[in-house]
């Protein structure tokens, strides 16, 4: 019996061939595109087939910070709780966590402003290379780097109305540059307009 149980889940779900990689991207997809009914379905074959929980809890926090992000910050609490549950409890309860995580995420609003912000900035460092930090920002431990300029002309935020004070943070050759482009999520504007309140026309 226990042999044909495992036979028949192997003939459902492959967890080292192609299917295996096309249900999990199946998974994904569906919560990016808020379809919660179809994420859960592809959840339970991969439950049915026996995939690892903690290979699912993985990619379900993976996607609360990529698809998600900044438009729900607690779509990211949700998934890693999420995966620290699945690692005490285990199967079959697992399946009960994972479910309720892929239905918040899938209905959740989503964003990748985050996401975009770092393939940004990498792609900016890896033509720019490594640029000067201005000598505002930089470290004064000794006497000599002190009176190198190190850490001279720095104004400390808080000791400023609103805890903010306009100064270059940017190395000089991409001082305006901009990472960050906001989605349509509410809360990715709302973060758009705090960086226009604060820098004005910098960015």
């Amino acid at each position: 019996m226990v042999l044909s149980t495992a036979q028949q889940s192997v003939a459902m779900y492959d967890k080292d061939g192609e299917q295996h990689y096309d249900i999990i991207s199946a998974f994904i997809k569906s919560i990016r595109g808020s379809d919660p009914n179809a994420a859960v379905y592809w959840l339970a074959r991969m439950v049915e087939g026996g995939e690892d929980p903690k290979f699912i809890a993985r990619r379900l926090i993976i996607s609360a910070s990529e698809d998600i992000g900044l438009a729900n910050p607690n779509a990211l609490l949700m998934a890693n709780n999420c995966f620290q549950a699945v690692q005490v409890i285990g199967w079959p309860e697992s399946r009960i966590i994972l479910a309720q995580c892929t239905i918040y995420l899938a209905s959740s609003p989503k964003g990748n402003g985050a996401y975009t912000a770092i393939n940004n900035a990498q792609s900016e460092v890896r033509k720019s290379g490594n640029l000067p930090v201005p000598l505002p920002l930089r470290n004064a431990p000794t006497a000599l780097m002190k009176e190198l300029g190190y850490g001279e002309g720095y104004l400390y935020s808080h000791d400023h109305p609103g805890n903010f004070a306009y100064q270059e943070f940017m190395p000089e050759a991409i001082s305006s540059m901009k990472f960050f482009q906001p989605g349509s999520s509410k809360k990715e504007k709302e973060i758009e307009d705090i960086i226009k309140q604060l820098w004005k026309d910098k960015y």
